[in-house]
C-alpha cells in the first residue's frame, strides 16, 4: 500500500525540482516550518503553489485551498498529476490571462506576424 503522505512529499520534491531545473530556487515549504497555510513549494515569487499527485481529481477543492492559503499578491495555482500522466497547472482564468498578456507584450514583432498569418 502506498503511504499517501510520503507520496505527497515525493511529488512536492518533484515539482520543486522542475522549478530548479528552470533556474528557480524552489523547495518544499512544509518541511521547513510545518505551519498551515504555507505553499507546498516555495521560492517562485508571486505564486502560491499547491501540489497534488492523486488519481481522483478534486480541482475545485484544491483551488479553494490554494486561494484560502495564498498571501496578498500571490497567484494561487495547483500543480497536479495522475499516475503515468504529465504534470498540469490549474489556475483561475482571470489570473492566467494576466500572465498571458504579460508574456504576449514581450513577443517580438516577427513572431506576431507569423501568428497573424495562421
Amino acid at each position: 500500500m502506498v503511504n499517501r503522505r510520503e507520496k505527497g512529499k515525493r511529488y512536492e520534491r518533484h515539482v520543486a525540482g522542475l522549478f530548479k531545473s528552470e533556474g528557480y530556487n524552489a523547495r518544499r515549504g512544509q518541511q521547513y516550518s510545518g505551519a498551515n497555510g504555507d505553499a507546498d513549494v516555495i521560492g517562485v515569487k508571486g505564486m502560491h503553489i499547491e501540489c497534488k499527485h492523486q488519481e481522483r481529481m478534486q480541482l475545485y477543492d484544491w483551488m479553494a485551498q490554494a486561494k484560502a492559503d495564498a498571501r496578498e499578491g500571490e497567484i494561487p495555482c495547483v500543480i497536479h498529476r495522475r499516475n503515468n500522466c504529465a504534470d498540469l497547472v490549474t489556475m483561475e482564468f482571470n489570473e492566467w490571462i494576466k500572465l498571458y498578456r504579460a508574456w504576449e507584450a514581450d513577443v517580438p514583432e516577427e513572431v506576431r506576424k507569423v501568428w497573424r498569418k495562421e
